[in-house]
């Protein structure tokens, strides 16, 4: 095979070190023409970020402020924003060097080319150290001085509890509709919720609209105009009233107006409240919704509210299943007062259950009724239902009804006292809205938004804030449409026993501890048969889990295997 030589290879010697070299333009090796030439010439070595401490958003030059994790590329995108003289030179890599997380200090390592002679490109890797710098974002400036709102929505109800506000505190948080909201303060009648911008206040407006029946008006103030360049500020305050009418409440509908509802029955009770209000008449299952518009064109008031019920004892019901609607179900039944029962002990034969015979009047009185809850209630349950024989209504409505249309009792749910009266922790809990620290009238023990105020009125929202939950464990769509979360196991405290022991009597008898505890068991078991078996319970599969509050540790690391 024929040897064939290799071309040969023409070098020269660099004109600063000598160094044998490949011929270039420059005529002169990588090292000297680096310490000749600085490509990076221009470009600073140092720089600094902008960071909101209180909203954890970087400023994006130059005027933006967005939310970038360390290390991700939107805040390298931010970083390579602040170095001038980028745009002479060609990036090829970029990428950041792990620095504490509390040392201010953020590290970029930069891989840059540039053609320094005619065709000699020389690359160059250097570091880049940022200052962060803690300031406030626009946003937050506003939220940290006062009366710096530009838009005020007013929400009220004129109702004596405030159930209605923590339905809506719960569908606010479950569209998310709080997140543009600069505060909340809680006032008599309803809540004030203020926005930096106007069209941020018109969104909560129209997000009301679409949840509860509402009507609005707007109005404007201003607050300084130039005349130069015909610009104004202005302040705009939108009032929202909400329907003074709530779930379970008794309605008499003006005779007018149910004659254009379908003839319904004017005596109808509240079942549901959305961007309607539904009516339903227990005697019939005839049923109306009643839009804002409708509503407002002829207002009315109600007769009563969930704390003028009145508990009855079902003593016999006959469901019709063929007049059905829905979950409802047609049913003829008879109640009494659940006063007249009451456990005696001793006298009367030893009967323990037996009616009240005191001579009270009509507390033992035996009532007939037509009932819509013929597909939940047996003999022997307990429901609650308005007591129309013995009410005075302040009502020009009511008083045109007829005597003989106007029922003895309207039941209007059933009711739980055996499972109420245990003191069970509820494995479920809701969110509330974060109180903002420092307002006017805020007390530190308050929930939420609403019983900020505290004094008097506490007690009282207490318990509304009771009858709320137990209207989502007793109500399945009112559950479907807020958010529950798994509660935190509550450990009860085992108690302890006293040192050496209870001491004995000197003829005590010995007794077995393994039958004393059977009959405990069976104590227990016959207390857990004493309550209603169709209490309603939330499954697990309705919780969501509560991530805001969950603390992750340090993870334990792995066992190596030798």
């Amino acid at each position: 095979m024929e040897f064939v030589p290799a071309p040969p290879v023409h070098r020269v010697l660099c004109a600063d070190c000598g160094t044998p070299i490949v011929p270039n333009s420059a005529n002169m090796c990588v090292a000297c023409l680096r310490n000749t030439v600085d490509i990076t010439e221009g470009i600073p070595k140092q720089a600094s970020v902008s960071f909101c401490r209180n909203c954890e958003r970087f400023l994006s030059p130059p005027q933006a402020w967005i939310l970038a994790k360390p290390e991700s590329s939107e805040l390298l995108s931010i970083c390579l924003k602040k170095l001038k003289g980028l745009n002479k030179v060609r990036l090829t890599e970029a990428h950041f060097i792990w620095t504490e997380p509390h040392s201010k200090r953020l590290r970029v390592s930069m891989t840059i080319q540039k053609e320094v002679l005619t065709n000699t490109i020389l690359e160059q890797t250097f570091e880049i150290e940022y200052l962060v710098q803690h300031g406030q974002c626009p946003d937050c400036a506003k939220l940290a001085a006062k009366n710096t709102w530009n838009a005020l929505v007013q929400v009220r109800q004129k109702v004596p509890h405030k159930r209605t506000f923590l339905y809506l505190e719960q569908l606010i948080l479950k569209h998310n509709a709080q997140r543009d909201t600069i505060s909340v303060k809680e006032v008599r009648d309803g809540l004030d919720f203020f926005y930096s911008s106007r069209s941020h206040g018109l969104r909560m407006v129209e997000f009301l609209q679409g949840v509860v029946p509402i009507r609005s008006k707007s109005s404007e103030q201003i607050i300084s105009s130039d005349t130069h360049t015909s610009t104004a500020n202005f302040k705009y305050t939108y009032s929202v009233e909400i329907i003074p009418i709530c779930k379970d409440d008794l309605v008499c509908i003006p005779p007018k107006q149910a004659r254009h509802l379908s003839n319904i029955s004017p005596l109808t009770i509240c079942t549901r409240v959305g961007n309607s209000v539904h009516l339903l008449d227990p005697s019939t299952l005839q049923y109306c919704d009643i839009t804002s518009s409708a509503y407002w064109r002829s207002p009315f008031h109600t007769l009563a509210n969930v704390t003028d019920l009145v508990e009855f004892t079902v003593l016999d019901i006959e469901p019709d299943m063929r007049r059905s609607k829905g979950k409802y179900v047609m049913a003829d039944a008879q109640v009494a007062l659940a006063s007249a029962f009451r456990s005696s002990g001793t006298g009367h034969g030893g009967d323990e259950d037996m009616m009240d015979f005191d001579g009270l009047g009509k507390s033992n009185q035996i009532y007939h009724t037509r009932t819509h809850l013929g597909a939940i209630l047996q003999p022997g349950d307990t429901a609650m239902g308005y007591h129309l024989t013995n009410s005075n209504y302040n009502s020009d409505d009511f008083a045109t009804l007829e005597p003989g249309r106007i029922p003895d009792i309207i039941l209007v749910k059933k009711s739980y006292p055996n499972r109420r009266k245990k003191s069970k922790a509820r494995t479920w809990k809701l969110r509330s809205i974060s109180k903002e620290a420092g307002e006017e009238g805020e007390t530190s023990n308050a929930r939420g938004i609403v019983g900020r105020l505290g004094g008097r009125d506490q007690k009282k929202i207490e318990e509304d804030y009771e009858l709320f939950l137990r209207d989502i464990e007793e109500d399945p769509e009112l559950r479907g449409a807020v958010n529950l979360y798994k509660a935190p196991e509550v450990k009860m405290a085992a108690p302890q026993e006293k040192k050496g022991g209870k001491k004995k009597a000197q003829f005590a008898m010995d007794v077995d501890d393994a039958a004393v505890e059977a009959v405990r068991t069976t104590i227990d078991d016959e207390h857990e048969e004493e309550g209603e078996s169709d209490f309603p319970e939330i499954s697990l599969d309705e919780l969501l889990e509560d991530f805001d509050e969950m603390t992750l540790g340090a993870e334990e690391p792995a066992p190596v295997e030798e």
